[in-house]
């Protein structure tokens, strides 16, 4: 059983950076596939970022909503049981509850990386994050 807990949301201005935090239980973190949901109002959740593990000490990232990428990023510290996603150049439409999930992977080159909530097991209570205009 992994538990997860977001932290880092909050309210910013347009054009501000923020960075979530993911900690994680569980001492085999590494070997997880990770991403990052969002649910702006009245909207569906959607995948914004998926860390793949690939085996060893690889990942994979990719970014899923056309929207953020050059401007998010996800990371991870094995370390520390950590997956974060700076967020730079923010804007109102950035605006949702920023949730963490994770899934098991068999760490296979080629495996689809994490595309619905359906992909994983493992989900934190998400975040706030609010971008005034």
């Amino acid at each position: 059983q992994v538990q997860l807990v977001e932290s880092g949301g909050g309210l910013v201005q347009a054009g501000d950076s923020l960075r979530l935090s993911c900690a994680a239980s569980g001492r085999t973190f590494r070997s997880y596939d990770t991403a990052w949901f969002r649910q702006a109002p009245g909207k569906e959740r959607e995948i914004v970022a998926t860390s793949s593990w690939m085996g060893g000490n690889t990942y994979e990232n990719t970014y899923n909503t056309e929207s953020v990428k050059g401007r998010f990023t996800i990371s991870r510290d094995n370390a520390k049981n950590t997956v974060f996603l700076q967020m730079n150049s923010l804007k109102p439409e950035d605006t949702a509850v920023y949730y963490c999930a994770a899934r098991i992977s068999l760490g296979l080159r080629g495996t689809r990386p994490p595309t619905s909530d359906a992909d994983m097991n493992y989900w934190g209570k998400g975040t706030l994050v609010t971008v005034s205009s």
